[in-house]
């Protein structure tokens, strides 16, 4: 035999050896991943063909009263393009048109589209983002531009959706509406977060041809659940009302801040509620919930609960003439001061309120309970002062009253030789608006204090889940001969004492001015300027707060000038609608009962989900967004920016399919 074939010999022997030690070794490999990590790779195999689709549900609404909706969920889209599943030759017939339509969408020239695009296109980005955070009207508008149409095969039109908050009526009540996210549970919203709360579904899916996925089962694995609907006590009208005169006033008086709240005096039902600060720019706007967590001095306002504590422990009656000597006197080296010069002389205790006299207030406590502090503190802390009222809303502000049984050196929160005189009139104890609220309406209420509701109901699906009572704190502060003395000295506060200005022969109110310094240990004192009382004085429907932090004191600082024309502008225009709503009642020809009446209004709002809500003015996008998670087909016709009409009528009922246009 040759040599050399010889060697072709042992190379293909050799071959063979390799070839037959390749082969065990794969079949040892084989038999491992088999028997060891055969289960491994089969659940591999099945993440990479089947997965869990979320099916998303939507977070229940938030309603006022009557039915106007204060915040809802509404969808949002990020548009992104596969650059590479584009090709070359569509790109290229298309690119100018796709430019063009894109232009004219977002206000931008066509070449810096063309730019753009090209760009993207020659680093195959696979990412390229077009727009974010888009509404509905956007996104449908944007799916028939060329190529975008084609889709995400041939025109990699890449979608990102997510729903978000949306509040159709703006900042009215924002504060209060509040949110639950990122940021935390704030107001409403925070706080009826596990009802409003929604229940995403799950949906199992395969991979079929082309990588497109179908369902698996004919059912869900978990069915989607939205939350349930939140109806709150707010009344938009009334909202609206305060809103605009309170913001007036700020705005007139460069107030750093204030906030007005009217509460129905019978049930405890915020009617409405408005906190707003100054921006650096001098704009107001909806920036703490002040009425709520704002634990401050209340100053001249206060003198009515010290008034009642000594009139329920019998120490003192309205009749008692006290010497407002001069008024001025002095507290251990420190000066209480009427705010006009000389004082009132020799006057009675009613009177001392209506003129609000720091002097007569300060001295009636003082000589009633000098012996004894810790009975009128006792009688102060029944009346619902000195621990937070309890309402779901969260950061209600601590309240704080001093106490003769703490007492410690250097402590501010100590009991001094000042502590008494000065909280008759006042100063020394801390309350929030909310707060003092609640005992006014309690005055206006005829002793009951109820606690204040901010929810009537809870829906689900148009169908009542839940009712929210109302809730009596307190069924007597004070016997009805104490608590009609009172109510007398409020009406006389606005007839002829510091509030007279308020006065009108049309219609009666009752309440109390505070003018309260502030910030007064930095050597540049500023002020609160308050009001709080309720209307009309006989037979009161709502009683109402208004307060307004650090106006500027050039232009006026009392409690009579800068609150209290904002409680009778208010006042006024509720009193106002309400003799409207009266007269359009009777000219109704046929005649029903006032029960009656208020049943079909509870059965209107309890069909509020089922029925054609009103988005005119409303946004294109937000209406359309609305409506569609009410169910609705909804066709656009003409403008795309605001709706001017719309086909069914507000209040009609509606049912899922069912197609509405938007003009």
């Amino acid at each position: 035999m040759s040599t050399t074939k010889k060697n072709i010999i042992d190379r293909l022997g050799w071959l063979v050896l390799i070839l037959a030690l390749f082969f065990v070794v794969l079949i040892v490999r084989v038999g491992y991943i088999q028997s060891f990590q055969g289960e491994y790779y089969s659940k591999m195999s099945i993440r990479r063909t089947i997965k869990t689709d979320t099916i998303f549900a939507n977070r229940g609404n938030i309603y006022a009263t009557d039915g106007n909706l204060l915040a809802t969920t509404m969808s949002k889209y990020t548009v992104r393009l596969d650059m590479v599943t584009i090709e070359n030759k569509l790109f290229e017939n298309k690119i100018n048109a796709l430019s063009d339509s894109l232009s004219v969408m977002f206000n931008r020239p066509s070449s810096y589209y063309r730019n753009y695009l090209r760009n993207a296109k020659r680093k195959k980005n696979r990412y390229l983002l077009l727009t974010r955070n888009i509404g509905y009207i956007d996104y449908a508008r944007l799916k028939t531009f060329p190529i975008l149409k084609l889709g995400p095969y041939k025109g990699g039109l890449i979608t990102e959706q997510k729903n978000v908050r949306a509040r159709p009526l703006g900042d009215l009540a924002v504060r209060t509406v509040g949110y639950s996210d990122y940021r935390g549970n704030v107001g409403i919203e925070g706080a009826y977060i596990n009802y409003l709360k929604e229940h995403h579904g799950l949906r199992k899916q395969q991979k079929i041809a082309k990588g497109q996925w179908k369902p698996i089962n004919d059912t869900n694995e978990r069915e989607p659940k939205d939350g349930s609907d939140v109806v709150t006590t707010i009344d938009v009208n009334i909202q609206d009302v305060v809103h605009t005169a309170l913001l007036e006033q700020l705005e007139t008086f460069e107030a750093d801040h204030g906030c007005a709240m009217v509460m129905e005096t019978k049930t405890g039902e915020v009617k409405a509620i408005v906190n707003l600060g100054k921006y650096p720019n001098g704009d107001y706007f909806e920036k703490r919930n002040y009425a709520i967590y704002e634990a401050q001095e209340p100053g001249s306002t206060f003198k009515l609960a010290s008034l009642l504590v000594g009139l329920e422990d019998k120490k003192v009656d309205t009749g008692n003439i006290i010497d407002t000597e001069k008024g001025r006197i002095k507290v251990y080296g420190r000066s209480i001061v009427d705010s006009h010069r000389g004082g009132y002389g020799k006057i009675s205790l009613a009177r001392a309120i209506e003129v609000s006299s720091n002097v007569g207030i300060a001295k009636m406590v003082m000589d009633a309970y000098k012996s004894n502090p810790q009975q009128f503190v006792d009688g102060i802390h029944k009346l619902g002062f000195g621990k937070k009222i309890g309402v779901p809303i969260k950061g209600e502000g601590q309240p704080f009253i001093p106490n003769p049984k703490y007492v410690k050196k250097g402590d501010p929160k100590s009991w001094n030789g000042l502590s008494l005189a000065w909280m008759a009139w006042g100063y020394g104890v801390k309350v929030t608006p909310l707060q003092l609220l609640t005992f006014y309406n309690a005055i206006a209420n005829n002793g009951i204090m109820v606690k204040p509701r901010f929810i009537k109901e809870l829906r689900n699906e148009g169908e009542v889940e839940k009712v929210f009572e109302s809730e009596v704190l307190n069924d007597k502060i004070a016997s009805k001969e104490v608590i009609d003395k009172l109510q007398h000295i409020l009406k006389n506060v606005v007839v002829r004492g510091t509030a007279e200005k308020l006065y009108s022969p049309s219609f009666s109110m009752a309440g109390k001015t505070g003018t309260c310094q502030t910030e007064y240990w930095t050597g540049n004192t500023k002020y609160i300027s308050s009001f709080v009382g309720f209307f009309p004085a006989e037979n009161p429907k709502y009683s109402c707060i208004v307060v307004v932090n650090k106006p500027n004191k050039r232009m006026g600082y009392y409690g009579a000038t800068v609150a209290a024309p904002v409680f009778k502008a208010i006042a006024q225009k509720i009193y106002t609608s309400s003799l409207k709503e009266k007269r359009a009642s009777l000219e109704t020809p046929i005649l029903t009962s006032l029960e009656k009446e208020d049943q079909e209004y509870q059965q209107e709002s309890i069909n509020v989900k089922k029925s054609m809500p009103d988005v005119r003015s409303m946004a294109m996008m937000d209406a359309v967004s609305i409506l569609e998670n009410k169910g609705l087909r909804v066709s656009v016709r003409g403008d795309l920016e605001y709706v001017r009409k719309q086909s069914i009528p507000k209040g009609n009922k509606i049912k899922k399919g069912q197609q509405v246009v938007l003009y």
